[in-house]
């Protein structure tokens, strides 16, 4: 489906400007004479998008779950409900959405049917649980665990952004640091240096030969990090195998990859459970939980296990053999699955690894300040001693 900017007139004869999702003009038409509006005329709209993700805000799905599981909890039908929460929505876009959505419905469509047109709004995961929801009865309960998940995903990120804007904040200070050392001041040290018609130790070459690069190509140092940045996303986009080792490289940075291994894997944890708890199969779980996990690496363990699976493993054997999970981790799976609790298994796993992921976060974003102190001080260090070197044997020359 696309997406149409429509002209129409409305019952009281106004005129109405909006979008909406539709095949094509006809099926425009037909759902704005739904809507009772009058046709008038409609051109497709392209989405733009940086990342190619929906611009709907995370926190609107999440309050968009929440609001509909009460209203599904006290019994009010999905059409009537949609059309509350698109009348309260604040996002046109997600307005638009939801009417697209009860137009669906009140053509014969499941909720989950009408979500399936809207992929950009609504990933795979989603619609598959609530279409385990709506198959089970359980509607209400999925949408409940589904909020959780959303919220403890904006949670994850709000701590991922905090963790990563004071290093940026602080790399922007020393870069802006280091540029006015080598571009403004080292240049007059440094000709104050030379007039006093000493011998120049190494250290201050150095110096002078690093400030003179800045100066005469300053436009290199700036652009030549965007340049190495663009070319990585570019083949990471579209060669595979640079894709493959960019991931693998990811898990294996310092202190990083270990929060980003953790954090991936108890999103499929979480994800897991909520769908084996929906009444979907090991296999169908797995099979999706994979387009969610964003690592090929991770991806191609949990193909693994998968086939591992449809072979005959036990979950637990498949999740060992592959090495996904440490042996506490294992050792709660077994315990979950031979009690018949694998979905409470699997949200113990998903808790396990969301504290381990606050702690160890906390943990980096303490060892930051202190890192980027040093790494500011022994900049600072070295121009002083470069400087300041020649001019001290000059005065302890002058003393004797």
């Amino acid at each position: 489906m696309a997406l149409y900017a429509y002209k129409a007139i409305n019952p009281s004869g106004r005129t109405v400007l909006g979008r909406l999702d539709a095949i094509n003009l006809v099926d425009l038409e037909m759902r704005l004479k739904r809507m009772e509006l009058d046709f008038v005329n409609g051109n497709t709209v392209k989405e733009s998008n940086l990342f190619g993700q929906s611009k709907i805000p995370r926190r609107e799905i999440i309050n968009f779950c929440f609001h509909l599981e009460q209203l599904t909890r006290a019994g009010v039908p999905i059409i009537e409900g949609l059309a509350d929460l698109r009348d309260s929505l604040e996002t046109p876009r997600f307005r638009e959405v939801l009417a697209g959505m009860v137009e669906s419905i009140e053509g014969g469509k499941t909720l989950s049917q009408a979500m399936d047109e809207y992929p950009r709004v609504f990933d795979e995961v989603f619609t598959s649980l609530i279409r385990a929801g709506e198959e089970t009865g359980n509607l209400s309960g999925v949408l409940k665990n589904l909020n959780e998940s959303l919220r403890w995903q904006d949670e994850l990120a709000a701590q991922t952004k905090k963790l990563i804007m004071y290093p940026a904040f602080m790399g922007v200070v020393v870069v802006g640091v280091v540029f006015f050392m080598m571009i403004y001041l080292v240049p007059k040290m440094v000709s104050f240096i030379k007039n006093m018609g000493q011998q120049i130790p190494l250290q201050t070459k150095i110096l002078i030969a690093t400030s003179n690069f800045f100066v005469n190509y300053w436009y290199i140092v700036l652009l030549l990090p965007i340049v190495i940045a663009i070319g990585i996303n570019f083949a990471i986009r579209t060669n595979p195998k640079a894709h493959h080792r960019f991931d693998g490289f990811k898990l294996q940075m310092p202190m990083v990859g270990e929060i980003l291994r953790k954090i991936i894997l108890s999103r499929f944890a979480s994800v897991f459970a909520m769908m084996y708890a929906s009444g979907i199969s090991i296999l169908d779980s797995i099979k999706t939980t994979e387009k969610v996990v964003g690592n090929s690496i991770i991806r191609e363990g949990l193909e693994q296990a998968g086939q591992l699976i449809a072979d005959g493993l036990n979950v637990t054997a498949a999740f060992e053999r592959v090495g996904l999970f440490p042996p506490l981790v294992i050792r709660m799976l077994r315990v979950g699955e031979n009690t018949g609790g694998l979905d409470t298994a699997l949200m113990n796993v998903s808790y396990f690894y969301n504290r381990d992921v606050k702690e160890s976060i906390e943990r980096v974003q303490a060892m930051i300040e202190p890192m980027m102190t040093i790494i500011v001080g022994m900049i600072l260090g070295w121009v002083m001693l470069a400087v300041l070197g020649p001019i001290y044997d000059t005065i302890s020359k002058m003393k004797i």
